[in-house]
């Protein structure tokens, strides 16, 4: 028990580490979360520093969130322990200690963490993610579709045989991981039903 609760503590700490913000910081000596949306994440970096910063920013959240669940499956810790890991994760990454709780909207961090958790339904979660942002440019309503889709994809699969089964709790937590996201992405939805949200790619509005 001792050692689960180490690497949740540790998830937590890992998740902690805004990347996004130190990233602009060391390129523009500015607070990220003053830029653009004030988002913590690499989406930001895109419109705040340009592609290079963004894609190292990504795969850094990716990994954060990827390198927690992989530990606990290394180890061999039940199942729980690892979706409690991805949710420590992803609530790291929203609320980071680091960075007075003002952090991202935990996207890349919990897509690292379901690929390592639940890597079928991780990829069924992106392929909905990658239609919508394709055919909107919305990248909030395909981070939330596809962050959404993840644990029915879980369930569904496992149902199928296609994937083994996570315990209850385990399907619970990676639903937390989940609701984390669409929570963090509410104003983004009121916009886009206000019809003024920002596309990928467009700048000057909010």
């Amino acid at each position: 028990m001792s050692g689960i609760l180490l690497l949740i503590a540790g998830a937590y700490l890992l998740g902690s580490l805004s990347f996004s913000v130190i990233a602009v910081h060391v390129l523009r000596r500015v607070d990220l979360r003053t830029l653009g949306s004030g988002n913590a994440g690499a989406t930001n970096v895109l419109r705040a520093a340009g592609r290079w910063p963004a894609l190292v920013v990504l795969l850094l959240d990716l990994a954060k969130g990827y390198l927690p669940v992989r530990v606990a499956r290394a180890f061999e810790l039940p199942s729980e322990a690892a979706a409690g890991a991805a949710l420590a994760v992803v609530l790291g990454h929203v609320y980071p200690l680091f960075f007075g709780f003002r952090g991202g909207r935990g996207v890349a961090p919990g897509f690292g963490a379901f690929l390592a958790l639940v890597p079928l339904a991780a990829g069924g979660g992106l392929l909905v993610f990658l239609a919508l942002v394709v055919t909107t440019r919305y990248v909030s309503l395909g981070s939330v579709a596809g962050a959404a889709a993840v644990p029915p994809l879980a369930a569904l699969f496992a149902r199928a045989g296609w994937a083994p089964a996570l315990p209850p709790l385990a399907l619970a937590f990676t639903g937390g991981c989940a609701a984390l996201v669409i929570l963090r992405h509410l104003s983004n939805l009121r916009r886009l039903f206000a019809g003024v949200e920002r596309r990928l790619g467009e700048r000057g509005r909010r």
